[in-house]
Protein backbone atom coordinates (compact mmCIF):
# COMPACT_ATOMS: atom_id res chain seq x y z
CA UNK A 1 0.00 0.00 0.00
CA UNK A 2 1.21 3.38 -0.54
CA UNK A 3 1.65 6.14 1.59
CA UNK A 4 -0.72 8.15 0.47
CA UNK A 5 -2.73 5.44 0.84
CA UNK A 6 -1.83 4.19 4.20
CA UNK A 7 -2.41 7.87 5.11
CA UNK A 8 -5.73 8.17 3.62
CA UNK A 9 -6.84 5.44 6.07
CA UNK A 10 -5.33 6.68 9.10
CA UNK A 11 -6.85 10.07 8.24
CA UNK A 12 -10.34 8.36 7.32
CA UNK A 13 -10.26 6.56 10.98
CA UNK A 14 -9.77 10.25 12.85
CA UNK A 15 -12.79 11.97 10.52
CA UNK A 16 -14.97 8.35 11.53
CA UNK A 17 -14.60 9.21 15.32
CA UNK A 18 -14.99 12.98 14.72
CA UNK A 19 -18.20 12.34 12.96
CA UNK A 20 -18.95 9.36 16.01
CA UNK A 21 -18.81 12.71 18.36
CA UNK A 22 -20.63 14.95 16.57
CA UNK A 23 -23.58 11.87 16.47
CA UNK A 24 -23.59 11.14 19.88
CA UNK A 25 -23.69 14.56 20.68
CA UNK A 26 -26.34 15.36 18.57
CA UNK A 27 -28.49 12.81 18.44
CA UNK A 28 -27.59 10.36 21.05
CA UNK A 29 -26.97 7.39 18.79
CA UNK A 30 -24.13 5.92 16.59
CA UNK A 31 -24.03 2.80 14.60
CA UNK A 32 -22.32 -0.44 16.57
CA UNK A 33 -20.16 -1.35 14.17
CA UNK A 34 -18.66 1.95 13.91
CA UNK A 35 -17.97 2.19 17.87
CA UNK A 36 -16.58 -1.58 17.71
CA UNK A 37 -14.04 -0.53 15.41
CA UNK A 38 -13.10 3.26 17.52
CA UNK A 39 -12.79 0.61 20.52
CA UNK A 40 -10.92 -2.30 18.81
CA UNK A 41 -8.33 0.37 16.95
CA UNK A 42 -7.60 1.67 20.47
CA UNK A 43 -6.49 -2.03 21.88
CA UNK A 44 -3.92 -2.44 18.72
CA UNK A 45 -1.10 -1.49 20.32
CA UNK A 46 1.60 -2.95 17.64
CA UNK A 47 -0.28 -3.78 14.70
CA UNK A 48 1.63 -5.32 11.52
CA UNK A 49 -0.11 -3.11 8.85
CA UNK A 50 -2.49 -0.05 9.04
CA UNK A 51 -5.50 -2.09 8.05
CA UNK A 52 -4.65 -4.00 11.24
CA UNK A 53 -5.45 -1.39 13.59
CA UNK A 54 -9.06 -1.32 12.65
CA UNK A 55 -9.40 -5.06 12.00
CA UNK A 56 -10.07 -3.87 7.81
CA UNK A 57 -9.72 -0.91 5.72
CA UNK A 58 -13.63 -1.49 5.08
CA UNK A 59 -13.99 -1.14 8.94
CA UNK A 60 -13.18 2.76 7.89
CA UNK A 61 -15.15 3.02 4.76
CA UNK A 62 -18.02 5.92 6.29
CA UNK A 63 -15.24 7.17 7.53
CA UNK A 64 -13.35 7.75 4.07
CA UNK A 65 -16.86 9.04 2.90
CA UNK A 66 -16.56 11.79 4.90
CA UNK A 67 -12.99 12.67 4.49
CA UNK A 68 -14.08 12.64 0.50
CA UNK A 69 -16.60 14.96 1.30
CA UNK A 70 -14.35 17.59 3.32
CA UNK A 71 -11.21 17.18 1.62
CA UNK A 72 -13.31 18.67 -1.14
CA UNK A 73 -15.20 20.86 -0.27
CA UNK A 74 -14.11 21.59 3.13
CA UNK A 75 -17.64 21.91 4.33
CA UNK A 76 -20.94 19.72 4.74
CA UNK A 77 -24.27 20.58 6.36
CA UNK A 78 -24.66 17.34 7.37
CA UNK A 79 -20.96 17.53 9.02
CA UNK A 80 -21.21 21.10 10.63
CA UNK A 81 -18.40 20.43 13.78
CA UNK A 82 -16.79 17.26 12.17
CA UNK A 83 -13.57 19.43 10.65
CA UNK A 84 -13.31 21.83 13.65
CA UNK A 85 -13.32 18.10 15.56
CA UNK A 86 -10.60 16.84 12.73
CA UNK A 87 -8.28 19.88 13.76
CA UNK A 88 -8.47 19.54 17.46
CA UNK A 89 -7.77 15.96 17.46
CA UNK A 90 -4.80 16.29 15.61
CA UNK A 91 -3.65 19.19 17.60
CA UNK A 92 -4.63 17.55 20.66
CA UNK A 93 -2.46 14.49 19.82
CA UNK A 94 0.93 16.61 18.55
CA UNK A 95 0.31 18.10 22.26
CA UNK A 96 0.25 14.02 23.97
CA UNK A 97 3.41 13.10 21.22
CA UNK A 98 5.29 15.54 23.33
CA UNK A 99 4.53 14.15 26.76
CA UNK A 100 6.05 10.54 27.50
CA UNK A 101 4.82 10.37 31.26
CA UNK A 102 1.23 10.24 29.73
CA UNK A 103 1.97 8.00 26.60
CA UNK A 104 3.71 5.44 29.44
CA UNK A 105 0.08 6.07 31.55
CA UNK A 106 -2.11 5.33 28.67
CA UNK A 107 -0.22 2.41 27.59
CA UNK A 108 -0.42 0.27 30.53
CA UNK A 109 -4.16 1.84 31.24
CA UNK A 110 -5.24 0.33 27.85
CA UNK A 111 -3.87 -3.00 28.61
CA UNK A 112 -5.84 -3.35 31.21
CA UNK A 113 -8.74 -2.21 29.74
CA UNK A 114 -8.31 -4.64 27.09
CA UNK A 115 -8.64 -7.66 29.27
CA UNK A 116 -11.83 -6.17 30.46
CA UNK A 117 -12.79 -6.08 26.95
CA UNK A 118 -12.42 -9.54 26.52
CA UNK A 119 -14.17 -10.31 29.44
CA UNK A 120 -16.92 -8.21 28.74
CA UNK A 121 -17.24 -6.84 25.06
CA UNK A 122 -15.65 -3.72 23.05
CA UNK A 123 -18.85 -1.75 23.41
CA UNK A 124 -20.09 -3.00 27.00
CA UNK A 125 -20.99 0.20 29.54
CA UNK A 126 -18.00 -1.11 31.71
CA UNK A 127 -15.23 -0.61 28.90
CA UNK A 128 -16.60 3.15 27.62
CA UNK A 129 -16.65 3.82 31.42
CA UNK A 130 -12.98 2.56 31.84
CA UNK A 131 -11.83 4.41 28.42
CA UNK A 132 -13.89 7.81 29.17
CA UNK A 133 -11.47 7.78 32.16
CA UNK A 134 -8.35 7.00 30.78
CA UNK A 135 -9.09 9.96 28.57
CA UNK A 136 -10.45 12.28 31.30
CA UNK A 137 -7.37 11.19 33.48
CA UNK A 138 -4.76 12.01 30.80
CA UNK A 139 -5.95 14.07 27.59
CA UNK A 140 -8.82 16.11 29.25
CA UNK A 141 -5.54 17.09 31.63
CA UNK A 142 -4.05 19.65 29.01
CA UNK A 143 -4.62 23.20 28.70
CA UNK A 144 -6.18 22.98 25.03
CA UNK A 145 -9.86 20.80 25.68
CA UNK A 146 -11.89 19.69 22.80
CA UNK A 147 -15.13 21.46 22.80
CA UNK A 148 -18.01 19.14 22.07
CA UNK A 149 -21.49 20.77 20.88
CA UNK A 150 -24.74 19.15 20.85
CA UNK A 151 -27.89 18.40 22.53
CA UNK A 152 -27.43 19.38 26.56
CA UNK A 153 -29.93 16.26 27.41
CA UNK A 154 -27.54 13.72 25.72
CA UNK A 155 -24.22 15.26 27.14
CA UNK A 156 -25.59 15.52 30.29
CA UNK A 157 -26.28 11.82 30.31
CA UNK A 158 -22.83 9.20 31.33
CA UNK A 159 -23.32 6.83 29.16
CA UNK A 160 -23.33 9.20 26.36
CA UNK A 161 -20.60 11.17 27.28
CA UNK A 162 -18.61 8.09 28.15
CA UNK A 163 -19.13 6.93 24.63
CA UNK A 164 -17.98 10.87 23.23
CA UNK A 165 -14.94 10.52 25.54
CA UNK A 166 -14.09 7.25 24.26
CA UNK A 167 -14.34 8.25 20.27
CA UNK A 168 -12.44 11.36 20.67
CA UNK A 169 -10.00 8.94 22.61
CA UNK A 170 -9.68 6.52 19.06
CA UNK A 171 -9.43 9.87 17.12
CA UNK A 172 -6.37 10.37 18.87
CA UNK A 173 -5.12 6.62 18.95
CA UNK A 174 -5.79 7.97 14.65
CA UNK A 175 -4.23 10.67 14.81
CA UNK A 176 -1.14 9.22 15.88
CA UNK A 177 -1.10 6.36 13.47
CA UNK A 178 -1.59 9.30 10.81
CA UNK A 179 1.63 11.13 12.14
CA UNK A 180 3.49 7.86 12.27
CA UNK A 181 3.23 7.24 8.97
CA UNK A 182 4.50 10.85 7.44
CA UNK A 183 1.03 12.81 7.70
CA UNK A 184 1.09 16.31 9.29
CA UNK A 185 -1.77 18.93 9.19
CA UNK A 186 0.62 20.89 6.05
CA UNK A 187 -0.39 17.72 4.49
CA UNK A 188 -4.64 18.81 4.63
CA UNK A 189 -3.54 21.75 2.93
CA UNK A 190 -0.47 21.38 0.45
CA UNK A 191 -1.26 17.69 -0.36
CA UNK A 192 -5.08 17.30 -0.46
CA UNK A 193 -5.53 16.56 -3.76
CA UNK A 194 -2.82 13.51 -3.25
CA UNK A 195 -4.92 12.46 -0.26
CA UNK A 196 -8.64 13.22 -1.99
CA UNK A 197 -6.86 10.90 -4.77
CA UNK A 198 -6.28 7.70 -2.48
CA UNK A 199 -8.90 8.30 -0.85
CA UNK A 200 -11.60 8.02 -3.70
CA UNK A 201 -9.03 4.98 -4.85
CA UNK A 202 -9.65 3.11 -1.22
CA UNK A 203 -13.51 3.74 -1.93
CA UNK A 204 -13.87 2.26 -5.38
CA UNK A 205 -11.49 -0.90 -4.20
CA UNK A 206 -13.62 -1.52 -1.00
CA UNK A 207 -16.68 -0.83 -2.73
CA UNK A 208 -16.07 -2.64 -5.73
CA UNK A 209 -18.35 -6.16 -5.83
CA UNK A 210 -14.78 -8.16 -6.43
CA UNK A 211 -13.31 -7.53 -2.51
Amino acid sequence: MSKWREQALALAAVFQSAVMVERLAKTGTAPQEELETAVFSLFQLSPERTEDVFGGAEKVLPGLKVARQLLKTRRHPEYTDCLRYVLSLLYLQRQLSKKSDLLSIIGSRLEKAKVQAEHFSLTHENVFSNLATIYSDTLSTFRFRIQVLGDFNYLQQQRIANQIRTMLFAGVRAATLWRQLGGSRMHLIFQRRKLLAATEELIAQLESPNT
